[in-house]
């Protein structure tokens, strides 16, 4: 796992941020640069990316979060704004489960707190399946348009092209891992639920893997939640619509702040 400094700072609580699948931190390159003020600004490499394979533990998101508290903690972050889109927020809401003390502020991003269905975990295992024995990320290779909305990939194609590039960056036994790990997880619902801090969620109105209908969901289910619907964006709002995700997540991190 690799930790990356975005930027540095001591104005308020650092900024987590926690990629989504099949990718690595580069979906937040565009939104971390666009976040406004000083605070420190880190982005995590979850496990079975790039340069993260080696001694991969059993599948499972509780593996990641746990490797991330370790990360932060060595990094001497104790306590920081955490957002994860999609898989990230998964393992986001994993991390503040297992390490609550670290988790200050939480953002979900184009993502759900539910587990999947009987069909997607067989799906996810198939596809798992696929890449391992395959050595390939063919089969997750269609995800380059399906994460980006409508409105994108007929205005700016050349998006399906960088996401496909990181698509194929990725090593295959990673891809197998992850897939098996997001299989493995629980509903954490509750988790929300009893989340003592401020809540932001953020989706774009054109993402068709987490809709608007599961953003909802998850506002109504946390104590102190905020709804951003980011215009014209799909699954993969950071890539797509950077200035609007950077400023709802320096709102969170500032009601962070204010809550202490």
């Amino acid at each position: 796992m690799t930790l990356h400094t975005y930027r540095s700072g001591d104005d308020g609580l650092p900024l987590v941020l926690l990629h989504g699948f099949p990718l690595d931190h580069r979906m937040w390159d565009a939104t971390a640069a666009a976040v406004p003020g000083t605070r420190a600004v880190l982005a995590v490499d979850l496990p079975g990316t790039p340069g993260a394979t080696d001694a991969l533990p059993e599948p499972s998101l509780e593996a990641s979060a746990d490797l991330v508290a370790a990360e932060l903690r060595a990094a001497g972050v104790e306590r920081a704004v955490v957002a994860g889109l999609s898989m990230g927020g998964y393992v986001a809401l994993a991390l503040a489960e297992r390490h609550p003390h670290l988790v200050a502020g939480l953002a979900l991003v184009d993502t759900k707190s539910a587990a999947d269905t009987d069909e997607a975990r067989a799906n996810r295992l198939r596809i798992a399946d696929a890449a391992q024995d395959g050595a390939t990320v063919e089969p997750v290779r269609p995800m380059a348009s399906a994460v980006l909305g409508e409105t994108t990939r007929a205005a700016r194609p050349e998006l399906v092209d960088v996401v496909s590039g990181w698509i194929d960056d990725q090593p295959p036994v990673g891809v197998a891992w992850s897939q098996r790990a997001m299989a493995a997880r629980p509903d954490r619902t509750d988790v929300l639920q009893a989340f003592p801090g401020p809540v932001q969620v953020v989706v774009g109105d054109e993402d068709t893997i987490t809709p608007v209908e599961a953003a909802e969901h998850l506002v109504e289910t946390a104590r102190d939640a905020q709804l951003v619907v980011v215009a014209r964006a799909g699954h993969l709002s950071a890539l797509e619509a950077p200035d609007a995700v950077a400023a709802a997540l320096a709102d969170l991190a500032q009601r962070t702040d204010t809550a202490g």
